[in-house]
Protein backbone atom coordinates (compact mmCIF):
# COMPACT_ATOMS: atom_id res chain seq x y z
CA UNK A 1 0.00 0.00 0.00
CA UNK A 2 1.18 3.27 -0.61
CA UNK A 3 -0.21 5.05 2.28
CA UNK A 4 -0.98 3.61 5.66
CA UNK A 5 -4.09 5.73 6.95
CA UNK A 6 -6.19 7.79 4.18
CA UNK A 7 -8.24 9.90 5.85
CA UNK A 8 -11.47 10.82 3.72
CA UNK A 9 -14.36 13.45 5.09
CA UNK A 10 -14.92 16.54 7.17
CA UNK A 11 -11.86 19.07 7.15
CA UNK A 12 -12.49 22.42 9.15
CA UNK A 13 -10.85 25.42 9.76
CA UNK A 14 -11.52 26.37 13.89
CA UNK A 15 -11.15 29.74 15.01
CA UNK A 16 -10.97 28.96 19.03
CA UNK A 17 -10.57 31.45 21.89
CA UNK A 18 -11.15 30.91 26.04
CA UNK A 19 -11.62 30.92 28.13
CA UNK A 20 -15.33 31.67 27.69
CA UNK A 21 -17.92 32.68 30.04
CA UNK A 22 -20.58 34.99 28.54
CA UNK A 23 -21.60 36.46 25.89
CA UNK A 24 -20.55 40.42 25.95
CA UNK A 25 -23.24 42.82 24.80
CA UNK A 26 -23.34 45.30 21.96
CA UNK A 27 -20.91 47.69 23.66
CA UNK A 28 -18.59 45.77 25.40
CA UNK A 29 -15.61 43.31 25.57
CA UNK A 30 -14.02 40.34 27.25
CA UNK A 31 -10.44 40.01 27.55
CA UNK A 32 -9.30 36.32 26.84
CA UNK A 33 -6.27 33.96 28.13
CA UNK A 34 -5.90 32.32 24.38
CA UNK A 35 -6.67 32.19 20.99
CA UNK A 36 -5.84 29.77 18.62
CA UNK A 37 -6.90 28.42 15.00
CA UNK A 38 -6.37 24.45 13.98
CA UNK A 39 -7.22 22.31 11.51
CA UNK A 40 -10.01 20.37 13.09
CA UNK A 41 -12.98 17.89 11.60
CA UNK A 42 -13.56 14.20 11.66
CA UNK A 43 -10.60 13.47 9.04
CA UNK A 44 -9.13 16.64 9.46
CA UNK A 45 -7.75 16.30 12.92
CA UNK A 46 -7.54 12.78 12.39
CA UNK A 47 -5.34 13.17 9.40
CA UNK A 48 -2.69 15.19 11.76
CA UNK A 49 -2.90 12.70 14.30
CA UNK A 50 -1.89 9.91 12.47
CA UNK A 51 0.93 11.95 10.37
CA UNK A 52 2.24 12.82 14.12
CA UNK A 53 2.36 9.26 14.87
CA UNK A 54 4.33 8.36 12.25
CA UNK A 55 1.88 7.41 9.72
CA UNK A 56 1.99 7.86 6.18
CA UNK A 57 -1.34 9.72 5.63
CA UNK A 58 -3.38 11.07 2.71
CA UNK A 59 -6.21 13.47 3.40
CA UNK A 60 -9.35 13.48 1.25
CA UNK A 61 -11.74 16.32 1.49
CA UNK A 62 -12.73 19.55 -0.18
CA UNK A 63 -11.48 23.17 0.97
CA UNK A 64 -12.65 26.67 -0.50
CA UNK A 65 -10.47 28.60 -2.65
CA UNK A 66 -9.83 30.87 0.13
CA UNK A 67 -7.35 31.73 2.68
CA UNK A 68 -9.04 29.38 5.20
CA UNK A 69 -8.56 26.90 2.42
CA UNK A 70 -4.47 27.72 1.95
CA UNK A 71 -4.34 27.32 5.68
CA UNK A 72 -5.50 24.32 6.22
CA UNK A 73 -3.88 22.31 3.10
CA UNK A 74 -0.38 24.04 4.44
CA UNK A 75 -1.22 23.11 7.66
CA UNK A 76 -1.66 19.18 6.62
CA UNK A 77 1.32 19.95 4.60
CA UNK A 78 3.56 20.73 7.89
CA UNK A 79 3.03 18.07 9.50
CA UNK A 80 3.47 15.75 5.96
CA UNK A 81 -0.49 15.13 4.84
CA UNK A 82 -0.85 14.05 1.25
CA UNK A 83 -3.01 16.63 0.09
CA UNK A 84 -3.06 15.87 -3.63
CA UNK A 85 -6.66 13.92 -3.24
CA UNK A 86 -7.42 18.02 -1.37
CA UNK A 87 -10.42 19.25 -3.79
CA UNK A 88 -10.36 23.07 -3.75
CA UNK A 89 -14.26 23.81 -4.25
CA UNK A 90 -15.19 27.57 -6.35
CA UNK A 91 -17.73 29.40 -5.14
CA UNK A 92 -18.25 28.12 -1.27
CA UNK A 93 -15.86 28.85 2.01
CA UNK A 94 -14.00 26.10 3.68
CA UNK A 95 -15.82 24.41 6.38
CA UNK A 96 -15.30 26.96 9.40
CA UNK A 97 -15.86 27.01 13.12
CA UNK A 98 -15.92 29.55 15.79
CA UNK A 99 -15.67 27.92 18.99
CA UNK A 100 -16.02 29.60 22.35
CA UNK A 101 -14.20 27.42 25.15
CA UNK A 102 -15.16 27.28 28.46
CA UNK A 103 -13.82 26.98 31.76
CA UNK A 104 -14.44 23.26 32.03
CA UNK A 105 -13.11 22.12 28.36
CA UNK A 106 -16.49 22.30 26.82
CA UNK A 107 -16.71 23.73 23.35
CA UNK A 108 -19.98 25.15 22.07
CA UNK A 109 -19.43 26.19 18.70
CA UNK A 110 -20.75 28.25 15.67
CA UNK A 111 -19.91 25.79 12.15
CA UNK A 112 -20.53 27.43 8.54
CA UNK A 113 -20.48 23.83 6.33
CA UNK A 114 -19.26 24.75 3.20
CA UNK A 115 -16.89 22.97 1.13
CA UNK A 116 -17.94 19.50 2.84
CA UNK A 117 -20.94 19.25 1.52
CA UNK A 118 -19.26 19.55 -2.42
CA UNK A 119 -16.49 17.37 -2.16
CA UNK A 120 -16.89 14.42 -4.34
CA UNK A 121 -14.85 10.55 -4.60
CA UNK A 122 -15.70 9.40 -7.93
CA UNK A 123 -14.76 6.01 -8.46
CA UNK A 124 -11.62 6.62 -10.86
CA UNK A 125 -10.42 8.28 -7.69
CA UNK A 126 -10.73 5.06 -6.22
CA UNK A 127 -7.25 3.31 -6.62
CA UNK A 128 -5.67 6.41 -5.61
CA UNK A 129 -7.81 6.72 -2.50
CA UNK A 130 -7.80 3.47 -1.38
CA UNK A 131 -4.48 2.95 -1.47
CA UNK A 132 -3.84 2.86 1.96
CA UNK A 133 -4.12 0.00 5.10
CA UNK A 134 -6.75 2.02 6.62
CA UNK A 135 -9.47 3.77 5.36
CA UNK A 136 -11.05 6.03 7.76
CA UNK A 137 -14.12 8.34 6.95
CA UNK A 138 -14.64 10.83 9.12
CA UNK A 139 -17.77 13.20 9.14
CA UNK A 140 -21.05 11.22 7.64
CA UNK A 141 -23.91 13.01 7.87
CA UNK A 142 -22.72 16.13 7.00
CA UNK A 143 -21.10 15.31 3.55
CA UNK A 144 -23.76 15.87 1.12
CA UNK A 145 -22.34 14.76 -2.33
CA UNK A 146 -20.43 11.39 -0.71
CA UNK A 147 -23.13 10.20 1.84
CA UNK A 148 -24.96 7.49 1.24
CA UNK A 149 -24.12 5.21 -1.38
CA UNK A 150 -21.38 7.07 -2.89
CA UNK A 151 -19.78 6.56 0.93
CA UNK A 152 -21.49 2.68 0.96
CA UNK A 153 -19.56 2.14 -2.83
CA UNK A 154 -15.97 3.23 -1.56
CA UNK A 155 -16.25 1.40 1.56
CA UNK A 156 -16.78 -1.77 0.06
CA UNK A 157 -14.46 -1.39 -2.62
CA UNK A 158 -11.95 -0.39 0.28
CA UNK A 159 -12.73 -3.54 2.18
CA UNK A 160 -12.54 -5.95 -1.45
CA UNK A 161 -9.26 -4.45 -1.33
CA UNK A 162 -8.08 -5.54 2.08
CA UNK A 163 -8.19 -2.35 3.53
CA UNK A 164 -8.94 -1.83 7.24
CA UNK A 165 -12.18 0.43 7.50
CA UNK A 166 -12.99 2.98 10.35
CA UNK A 167 -16.36 5.43 10.16
CA UNK A 168 -17.22 8.42 12.65
CA UNK A 169 -20.16 10.25 12.19
CA UNK A 170 -20.45 14.24 13.02
CA UNK A 171 -23.68 15.86 14.76
CA UNK A 172 -25.65 12.92 14.26
CA UNK A 173 -29.16 12.45 14.23
CA UNK A 174 -31.75 9.66 14.75
CA UNK A 175 -33.00 10.16 11.31
CA UNK A 176 -29.27 9.33 9.88
CA UNK A 177 -29.24 6.26 11.22
CA UNK A 178 -30.70 4.11 7.82
CA UNK A 179 -28.02 6.05 5.93
CA UNK A 180 -25.05 4.97 8.50
CA UNK A 181 -26.75 1.48 8.75
CA UNK A 182 -26.34 1.35 4.78
CA UNK A 183 -22.41 1.83 5.49
CA UNK A 184 -21.71 -0.44 8.90
CA UNK A 185 -21.52 -4.19 6.66
CA UNK A 186 -18.40 -2.47 4.87
CA UNK A 187 -16.79 -1.14 8.72
CA UNK A 188 -14.57 -2.86 10.31
CA UNK A 189 -14.68 -0.22 13.27
CA UNK A 190 -17.22 1.81 13.82
CA UNK A 191 -16.29 4.67 16.73
CA UNK A 192 -18.66 7.30 17.42
CA UNK A 193 -19.35 9.15 21.01
CA UNK A 194 -21.64 7.54 23.16
CA UNK A 195 -23.87 10.73 22.53
CA UNK A 196 -23.83 9.94 19.03
CA UNK A 197 -24.35 6.12 18.91
CA UNK A 198 -27.64 6.86 21.39
CA UNK A 199 -29.11 9.62 19.50
CA UNK A 200 -28.60 7.28 16.03
CA UNK A 201 -30.02 4.53 17.89
CA UNK A 202 -32.44 5.69 20.37
CA UNK A 203 -30.97 3.84 22.75
CA UNK A 204 -29.29 4.38 25.95
CA UNK A 205 -27.88 1.79 28.21
CA UNK A 206 -23.98 1.26 26.52
CA UNK A 207 -24.34 -2.28 25.77
CA UNK A 208 -27.43 -2.39 23.76
CA UNK A 209 -26.09 0.64 21.19
CA UNK A 210 -23.21 -1.50 20.69
CA UNK A 211 -25.22 -4.24 20.02
CA UNK A 212 -27.52 -2.44 18.05
CA UNK A 213 -24.74 -1.01 15.79
CA UNK A 214 -23.25 -4.82 15.74
CA UNK A 215 -26.71 -6.43 14.49
CA UNK A 216 -26.26 -4.10 11.66
CA UNK A 217 -23.43 -5.84 10.41
CA UNK A 218 -19.94 -3.55 11.77
CA UNK A 219 -17.42 -5.97 13.21
CA UNK A 220 -16.28 -3.56 15.89
CA UNK A 221 -18.26 -1.04 17.73
CA UNK A 222 -15.82 1.04 20.27
CA UNK A 223 -18.16 4.10 22.41
CA UNK A 224 -16.31 7.27 23.24
CA UNK A 225 -17.71 8.31 26.85
CA UNK A 226 -15.71 11.16 27.50
CA UNK A 227 -14.43 11.10 30.96
CA UNK A 228 -15.64 7.60 31.97
CA UNK A 229 -13.11 6.31 28.78
CA UNK A 230 -14.25 4.09 25.92
CA UNK A 231 -15.95 0.77 25.31
CA UNK A 232 -15.41 -1.45 23.21
CA UNK A 233 -17.71 -4.39 22.01
CA UNK A 234 -16.66 -6.59 19.01
CA UNK A 235 -18.50 -8.79 17.12
CA UNK A 236 -16.83 -12.15 18.56
CA UNK A 237 -17.57 -11.02 21.71
CA UNK A 238 -14.50 -9.46 22.86
CA UNK A 239 -15.87 -6.54 25.29
CA UNK A 240 -14.08 -4.06 27.83
CA UNK A 241 -13.42 -0.84 28.85
CA UNK A 242 -10.72 1.61 29.12
CA UNK A 243 -11.33 4.25 31.74
CA UNK A 244 -9.87 8.06 30.90
CA UNK A 245 -6.65 9.41 31.97
CA UNK A 246 -6.63 12.46 34.63
CA UNK A 247 -5.72 15.46 33.06
CA UNK A 248 -6.13 18.81 33.55
CA UNK A 249 -8.64 19.71 30.89
CA UNK A 250 -7.95 23.15 28.68
CA UNK A 251 -10.27 21.94 25.22
CA UNK A 252 -12.31 18.61 24.25
CA UNK A 253 -12.25 19.92 20.34
CA UNK A 254 -11.31 17.45 18.49
CA UNK A 255 -10.58 14.43 21.22
CA UNK A 256 -12.82 12.10 19.28
CA UNK A 257 -11.12 12.46 15.72
CA UNK A 258 -7.84 11.96 18.18
CA UNK A 259 -8.87 8.69 20.08
CA UNK A 260 -9.95 7.27 16.41
CA UNK A 261 -6.13 8.23 14.73
CA UNK A 262 -4.78 6.81 18.16
CA UNK A 263 -7.00 3.64 17.33
CA UNK A 264 -5.54 2.92 13.86
CA UNK A 265 -1.87 3.79 14.40
CA UNK A 266 -1.94 1.37 17.68
CA UNK A 267 -3.38 -1.67 15.05
CA UNK A 268 -0.70 -0.73 12.63
CA UNK A 269 1.82 -1.00 15.04
CA UNK A 270 0.42 -4.40 15.79
CA UNK A 271 -1.10 -3.33 19.25
CA UNK A 272 -3.51 -5.68 20.66
CA UNK A 273 -7.26 -4.75 20.71
CA UNK A 274 -6.84 -3.59 24.42
CA UNK A 275 -3.40 -1.97 24.20
CA UNK A 276 -5.03 0.26 20.81
CA UNK A 277 -7.77 1.56 22.77
CA UNK A 278 -5.08 2.33 25.68
CA UNK A 279 -3.43 4.34 23.19
CA UNK A 280 -6.36 5.82 21.93
CA UNK A 281 -7.61 6.83 24.99
CA UNK A 282 -4.46 8.36 26.07
CA UNK A 283 -4.21 10.33 22.45
CA UNK A 284 -7.96 11.70 23.40
CA UNK A 285 -6.36 12.73 26.71
CA UNK A 286 -2.95 14.58 25.52
CA UNK A 287 -5.25 15.97 23.18
CA UNK A 288 -7.66 17.58 26.04
CA UNK A 289 -4.62 19.25 27.56
CA UNK A 290 -4.35 22.17 24.47
CA UNK A 291 -6.58 24.64 22.58
CA UNK A 292 -7.60 23.00 19.92
CA UNK A 293 -7.48 19.98 17.83
CA UNK A 294 -4.08 17.39 18.45
CA UNK A 295 -2.45 20.67 20.21
CA UNK A 296 -1.44 18.54 23.03
CA UNK A 297 -0.44 15.56 20.84
CA UNK A 298 3.23 15.43 20.31
CA UNK A 299 4.30 11.78 19.07
CA UNK A 300 3.40 8.31 19.56
CA UNK A 301 6.61 7.93 21.79
CA UNK A 302 4.99 10.67 23.84
CA UNK A 303 1.86 9.35 24.06
CA UNK A 304 3.56 5.92 25.35
CA UNK A 305 5.20 7.61 28.06
CA UNK A 306 2.73 9.39 29.01
CA UNK A 307 0.01 5.98 29.00
CA UNK A 308 2.80 4.55 31.34
CA UNK A 309 3.12 6.85 33.95
CA UNK A 310 -0.40 8.74 34.16
CA UNK A 311 -3.61 7.66 36.10
CA UNK A 312 -6.54 6.44 35.06
CA UNK A 313 -9.80 7.71 36.81
CA UNK A 314 -11.60 5.09 39.31
CA UNK A 315 -14.96 5.09 37.43
CA UNK A 316 -16.06 2.26 36.39
CA UNK A 317 -18.47 1.31 33.32
CA UNK A 318 -20.32 -2.05 33.44
CA UNK A 319 -18.49 -4.13 30.54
Amino acid sequence: MLYDYASIGFFTFDCLGRPVRRIPGPTEFDFLEEITIAVSGAAGAAAIVAAKYGMKVLGVGGVGADDMGDWVLGRLNRYGVDTSMMQRIDGVGTSSSIVAVQDNGQRPAMHMKGATGFFEVTPDQFDRVLDASFVHVGGAGLMDRMDGEPTVDLLARAKKRGCVTTLDVASARHEDMPMIARLLPHVDYFLPSVEEARLLSGLTDTQDVARFMLDRGVGCCILTLGEHGAYYHHADGTRFHIPAFEVDVVCTCGCGDAFNAGFAAGLHRGLDAESAVTLAQATSALNATGLGSQAGVVSFEHTMDFARRTRKKTNTLAA
